[in-house]
């Protein structure tokens, strides 16, 4: 996802020379090519991710479109009040990119864990969130988000992640879900890189004769609130995946939708209970360990159809 991330920005830099890219000092390898073929438009503004919020606040006002890039919680909640108060408040044009949600940086800690990111920014007026979940869903998203009027928020993986769907996805328009395969038994919701667990699951599932439909939201902040409906009218059953905690993230977002419905349908939510990560290890290991991976989604999901 960040090599997708970086060749689709050096694109647009070459048509938009008003295009800003700061790091915090982080990145450099794969950002070594953008800086290289764009150096007027790069700043490494150092470990001061306030300063660096600040910084891309003040060049907004200056006609840019600016990025600011980080990973895990670096770029978000150590520097929150600048987001609020420089970037969103202003709707100064600022994407905010995290490297790194959820558990990529699972050995480095808790102080490393992004799990609460989705639900603080989505929180905040006027800001767009954007949880593409594989490659291709980055290389879509990326042109619509520098697009976007305002304050946005990207949460990227990391690299290495297998691209999912089976071409390119054209024409994709702001708010939009995307269907990768169809069922009739169940919806399995997903939001950014935990969709190789989700399409995993829907494997398993396929094989014990459940047949999931999978969906992939590469935005929360606008929802697609029309395919929501759509599928609570189709399944008595739909559930939610997430790499982030299930307090005001994903789930809750879809929640709220079907909230005001009156459906009887069941929304089921899968991520991070309210507690912190405090297990150290892989990415993996610790989806294992919190009950989202692939083998957990369908064993979870099992359980609530048979309930």
């Amino acid at each position: 996802m960040r090599d997708a991330f970086t060749r689709v920005l050096m694109r647009e830099a070459a048509e938009n020379p008003r295009l800003t890219l700061i790091t915090g000092d982080l990145g450099f390898g794969v950002l070594r090519p953008f800086w290289e073929t764009y150096p007027e438009q790069f700043i490494n503004a150092g470990i001061a991710e306030q300063a660096m919020t600040g910084l891309a606040a003040g060049l907004a006002q200056t006609n840019r479109t600016v990025l600011t890039y980080s990973i895990g919680n670096f770029p978000t909640l150590r520097c929150l009040e600048q987001i609020r108060n420089d970037c969103a408040y202003h709707d100064a044009n600022v994407k905010v990119v995290c490297v790194g949600g959820g558990f990529v940086y699972g050995s480095l800690g808790m102080s490393h864990h992004a799990t609460e990111d989705i639900s603080v920014l989505r929180a905040l007026p006027g800001v767009t969130v954007f949880t593409p979940g594989d490659p291709a869903e980055v290389e879509a998203v990326v042109p619509v988000m520098l697009r976007t009027p305002g304050t946005c928020y990207l949460r990227l993986g990391r690299g290495g992640e297998p691209t999912l769907h089976t071409a390119p996805i054209e024409g994709w328009k702001l708010g939009q879900a995307l269907t990768l395969s169809e069922g009739r038994d169940v919806a399995l919701l997903s939001a950014g890189g935990i969709l190789t667990q989700t399409v995993r699951a829907a494997r398993l599932l396929a094989e014990k004769g459940v047949s999931a439909e999978v969906v992939s939201f590469p935005t929360i902040k606008p929802i697609d609130r029309e395919k929501i409906v759509e599928l609570t009218q189709r399944f008595r059953h739909i559930v939610t995946v997430e790499e982030h905690s299930i307090v005001g993230g994903f789930g809750s977002a879809v929640s709220e939708v079907t909230a005001e419905l009156g459906t009887s349908c069941r929304i089921h939510r899968i991520g991070m209970e309210d507690e912190y990560s405090c297990i150290v290890g892989t990415q993996q290991y610790l989806r294992e360990e919190y009950r989202m991976d692939d083998q957990a989604i369908c064993e979870r999901t099992l359980a609530w159809l048979k309930g």
